[in-house]
């Protein structure tokens, strides 16, 4: 199988998940990592990135 770089980069790209809540979440990696990202439902501040499966 193929790996498509425009849909892997739509699907994995600067998306995080809430541990919390479980909200997708899209915002640059620099800006999670220095904690200035919090969930929309939640305001949880722990974000892990989108799994590859």
């Amino acid at each position: 199988m193929t790996k498509i770089p425009e849909a892997e980069a739509r699907l994995f790209r600067n998306k995080f998940v809430c541990r919390n809540c479980k909200t997708t979440v899209r915002a640059p990696n620099l800006k999670v990592l220095a904690g200035k990202i919090k969930c929309p439902k939640c305001n949880g501040k722990v974000l892990r990135p989108v799994r590859k499966k």
